[in-house]
């Protein structure tokens, strides 16, 4: 067969695992503009409390019909918390804020907003089984270990001290630079540098932050008074975040020798 009709194929197929590892992130962000549409302040329920209870149900469904196992589910609720906490303290300092009253809500967080951390998570633990991810140069776990923490404490930190992201992103680029992912979309198996993998995936949470903010889900200071686009440089934190999901995840998966039987495991050209 021709080398270019096989090449489309495996694109959908890509495409396809890809809409399908996005399944809870993709409902997530269609309630998101569903509801900016249709709600109505004489509605019984507010809106952001529809979307908790929206949110939890369908979470319910995937791991009901077995979409999502239980071990996902606990890595994905492990991030919930994760991202609830740094809600409640990011509001807190001002960085953003939730502009519509609720009921089921922690100081100023509305509990749903943790699902949308958990929604990153859902991808990476899906997407890792749905194309049966394969890894060379997979770092060591307790490198990998420290520079979550320290991301995690420099989202709080940087308010008060020096910002050292920029440590991070180059503690990350050693850490990571020499990893590869074997991924298959359909029977042949590609390749990409882990690093370019995650700025991807930020650039697509991006995009989604850009339509969450459109919808008035949350706003920053500087879109209180109209909608912008958010800066790029939001960038770089998604990119850090997606760090933290990838090694959470990561722990669904201790088999160390099987990242670099990469090569052998699957069919190059």
């Amino acid at each position: 067969m021709p080398v270019f009709p096989r090449f489309l194929r495996e694109l959908l197929w890509f495409g396809v695992k890809q809409a399908w590892a996005c399944l809870f992130g993709g409902i997530l962000l269609a309630l998101i503009i569903v509801t900016k549409l249709i709600w109505r302040p004489d509605f019984i329920m507010a809106r952001y409390d529809f979307l908790f209870c929206a949110a939890l149900a369908v979470q319910a469904l995937l791991v009901l019909t077995k979409l999502e196992t239980i071990e996902e589910c606990k890595i994905i609720f492990v991030f919930h918390i994760v991202g609830t906490v740094m809600e409640l303290f990011k509001t807190d300092v001002g960085s953003w804020s939730y502009p519509e009253a609720n009921v089921i809500r922690i100081a100023g967080v509305p509990l749903f907003s943790g699902f949308m951390y958990s929604s990153v998570g859902s991808y990476i633990a899906r997407v890792w089984r749905i194309f049966d991810l394969r890894f060379t140069h997979f770092p060591d776990r307790r490198q990998m270990a420290l520079l979550c923490v320290l991301i995690y404490v420099n989202f709080f930190t940087h308010h008060y001290i020096w910002d050292f992201r920029w440590l991070l992103f180059a503690y990350t680029a050693a850490l990571f630079g020499r990893t590869w992912i074997y991924y298959t979309p359909h029977r042949q198996a590609y390749r990409m540098p882990l690093l370019l993998a995650n700025l991807l995936s930020a650039l697509f949470v991006w995009l989604a932050e850009n339509l969450s903010t459109l919808c008035a889900i949350w706003i920053y200071p500087s879109q209180k008074a109209a909608w912008h686009v958010v800066p790029l440089t939001k960038l770089g934190s998604w990119m850090l975040l997606m760090f933290i999901s990838f090694v959470l995840v990561s722990l669904l998966h201790r088999e160390e020798d099987g990242y670099d039987r990469a090569k052998k495991e699957v069919k190059m050209d």
